[in-house]
């Protein structure tokens, strides 16, 4: 009888995030699934590490390696589901044993690679922050997804749904207090045209 190859299934279980809610306790005018909003967090990090480079002109960062860490930033939530906010960080001990369960995960999630892929992927689902430019590709990371939540918050205001303008506005202020100048340049320069229409981006 024929040996079946081995079979791996990390990709698969990646395909699942677009099965994954966010903002679940929120009514919203459209949904957000985990799929898209790590494209969107992908997006901005990498421009946020272009900012950084070339507009700041700050000690380059990685742009790939960033929008990389982006991709992935979320993908503990597969197993996880998506723990709203108010719940994640309602207090330090409920915020460490949810870290905690996310970096287990992760390690759920690397477990179905070969081993000759885990290293690499290790770097994108558990990086190493001990090391001073890795945690500076993870800060922008972090600002990117707080950009993300902020601008569905925006377009959902802009849909007339007033469920997001608390979130909204509590959102620009953790923004604000990552005193991150790549951030706040996205945000004066990039998120103003959001929610314009075809005609008005288009010109």
């Amino acid at each position: 009888m024929e040996n079946k190859e081995e079979q791996y299934n990390f990709y698969a279980m990646l395909d699942r995030m677009q099965y994954i809610q966010r903002w679940g306790l929120m009514r919203n005018t459209r949904t957000e699934n985990l799929k898209e909003h790590s494209f969107d967090v992908a997006v901005i990090a990498h421009s946020l590490a272009l900012i950084h480079n070339r507009i700041l002109k700050l000690d380059p960062v990685d742009p790939f390696l960033t929008m990389g860490e982006a991709l992935y930033h979320d993908v503990s939530e597969i197993i996880t589901g998506d723990m709203p906010t108010p719940i994640k960080y309602k207090n330090k001990e409920l915020k460490t044993a949810y870290k905690e369960v996310e970096a287990q995960a992760a390690e759920n999630l690397l477990a179905l690679l070969p081993d000759e892929l885990k290293v690499d992927y290790s770097d994108m689902l558990l990086p190493d922050l001990s090391d001073e430019k890795r945690k500076e590709v993870h800060r922008l990371v972090k600002a990117a997804d707080r950009l993300s939540a902020f601008i569905k918050c925006l377009m959902e205001e802009k849909a007339y749904n007033d469920e997001f303008r608390s979130a909204k506005e509590s959102i620009e202020e953790s923004i604000h207090q990552l005193n991150c100048e790549e951030a706040e340049y996205y945000l004066a320069h990039f998120v103003p045209p959001y929610g314009m229409t075809l005609d008005e981006i288009s010109k």
